[in-house]
């Protein structure tokens, strides 16, 4: 997990990332296939973005090899990336995948929460908390074009999004399993997962850490439909272009009404929820189960 080579940014200029870092050198441009600047790619090292302005759709892909993990400076990019986008009304909505098929996100970066010290740790929720508040309210169609794994915060990004595609692999497990971690899913983990659910299935889900492999995830309504794996960007497609069919207006104001009252309630307590979270992750007992449980990927890594 790379966890250099980026420019870090302070905590504040996550609420506004793409205005305090435009002038990082973070981004690059590539000419895609046929050229022309409609057909522009633009990126940074570890989000790699995919503009089609005559659809009005763009493609956002996780580029972190070897697992895609959610450290604090592909969530500094990732949230450039989306602020350019939702800046530029040529856009309407984003798809959401990986570009390594097999793993579309491992989650949060374990490096980041172990052996560090509070300040760090509360630099990197805030980090976490602005990227989930600003999927969860986009006024774009954010689709989840989920082309591997998903567990944890994988599972957690693409909650936030208005509609999930799964790949049809039985290893293409999804879902929020941090108890097996012997960590928490905090509150507002637990409401994205029951609002897309249900409380149920959420409590037995979250209790027992459950990853659902893609006929279960479709039954339990974790993703909204499974396909095989070579027509995943392409339902994707399919499935967007009935989104933007609602006009966006109504759409958008639907979206929040139902959507505010969840992260509002983060909002009003995201300094307390920042405390809570480096209080546990600071706590010994879980940093030496952090550190046995990235021992053994080690160890598990050198075998492979």
């Amino acid at each position: 997990m790379a966890l250099s080579a980026v420019m870090r940014a302070p905590a504040c200029a996550l609420l506004r990332p793409w205005s305090r870092l435009r002038d990082a050198a973070l981004w690059r441009m590539d000419p895609a296939v046929g050229g022309g600047v409609g057909a522009l790619r633009f990126g940074s090292q570890r989000v790699l973005v995919e503009p089609d302005p005559a659809a009005g759709v763009a493609v956002m892909k996780f580029k972190n090899p070897p697992v895609n993990s959610l450290s604090l400076e592909l969530l500094t990019e990732f949230l450039i990336s989306l602020e350019k986008l939702e800046n530029d009304k040529t856009f309407r909505g984003i798809i959401l995948t990986s570009n390594s098929p097999g793993i579309f996100s491992a989650g949060l970066d374990l490096t980041e929460m172990c052996g560090r010290n509070p300040a760090h740790y509360a630099e990197y929720w805030k980090a976490v908390q602005e990227l989930w508040l600003r999927l969860y309210l986009s006024n774009l169609v954010l689709i989840a074009a989920i082309n591997g794994a998903s567990p944890a915060g994988g599972c957690l990004l693409s909650l936030t999004c208005d509609y999930r595609i799964l790949a049809n692999n039985p290893k293409y497990v999804i879902g929020l399993n941090e108890t097996l971690l012997g960590i928490v899913a905090p509150f507002w983990f637990k409401d994205t997962l029951v609002n897309t659910i249900g409380h149920r299935a959420s409590e037995s889900a979250l209790q027992l850490g459950l990853l659902f492999p893609p006929t279960e995830a479709l039954q339990v309504g974790i993703v909204d439909k499974v396909v095989p794996e070579d027509q995943v960007q392409s339902t994707a497609l399919s499935v967007m272009a009935q989104w933007m069919a609602i006009p966006d207006h109504a759409r958008q104001l639907t979206k929040n009404m139902m959507r505010k009252p969840t992260a509002d309630r983060l909002v009003k307590q995201r300094e307390a929820d920042i405390h809570n979270f480096v209080s546990f992750i600071s706590r010994d007992s879980i940093q030496k189960s952090l550190q046995m449980y990235l021992e053994k990927l080690k160890q598990k890594k050198s075998k492979g």
